[in-house]
């Protein structure tokens, strides 16, 4: 294959799995305002002769204790309880007495600690009780859920979704269609491992102040 053609594919591909990817985020939102407006927490996903897939289940928000104002939580810190702040380059609280702050606060759902000496109770300012993950949902295919989904795709039996078709899982590729089904694979793999992640609190890492820039250099790329 020439270099021409090589380009040519890879932009079809590209454009396809762009595509692919869009209706994916759109179905998905969907289903979230499904599943939340219908209170249901967890739905089957079957083939039209019934055969059970997948199953889609959904993940609620969470309150969690966080740091919203470092300063006055800082301060605070520095008044009550002096020994766990560290000055380096600049003053903090020490990470491991933060994280079992929070962890105390968000168990007792409100943010105010008690001391274990005398029994005082305090607020401590600078931090709230919020949802520290957005509610989503999860798939997860059965143990051939996706050999029968590709199965069904291939004999038409999913027509009525308009998709594209694709290989049955460790099949060998050898069409733009084939490279199409591996790549589709890997974004499903990926949007899971995202979901998951997000579950799990990672919109609340510092480091998300950064995605904007990074998404936006990956875009000029």
């Amino acid at each position: 294959m020439n270099m021409q053609e090589l380009a040519l594919e890879e932009a079809a591909l590209k454009t396809l799995a762009d595509t692919v990817t869009d209706r994916l985020k759109a179905v998905k939102a969907e289903m979230q305002t499904a599943l939340t407006e219908g209170g249901v927490g967890k739905v089957d996903a079957t083939l039209p002769d019934g055969t059970k897939v997948a199953v889609i289940s959904r993940t609620d928000s969470k309150p969690a204790a966080v740091v919203t104002d470092p300063e006055t939580f800082l301060a605070w810190v520095r008044a009550n309880r002096p020994t766990e702040v560290t000055t380096r380059l600049v003053t903090e609280v020490r990470p491991a007495y933060t994280t079992a702050l929070l962890a105390e606060m968000t168990a007792a759902g409100t943010a105010e600690v008690s001391d274990k000496e005398t029994g005082v109770v305090d607020t401590v300012p600078g931090v709230e009780i919020r949802a520290t993950r957005s509610t989503t949902h999860s798939v997860r295919p059965t143990k051939d859920g996706r050999d029968r989904i590709a199965e069904a795709w291939r004999t038409g039996a999913l027509g009525h979704l308009n998709l594209p078709q694709i290989a049955a899982e460790g099949s060998a590729p050898s069409t733009a269609g084939d490279e199409l089904s591996a790549r589709l694979a890997r974004l499903e793999k990926r949007d899971a491992l995202l979901s998951a992640m997000e579950a799990a609190g990672v919109d609340n890492w510092q480091g998300m102040d950064l995605v904007p820039e990074l998404l936006a250099q990956n875009e000029e790329a």
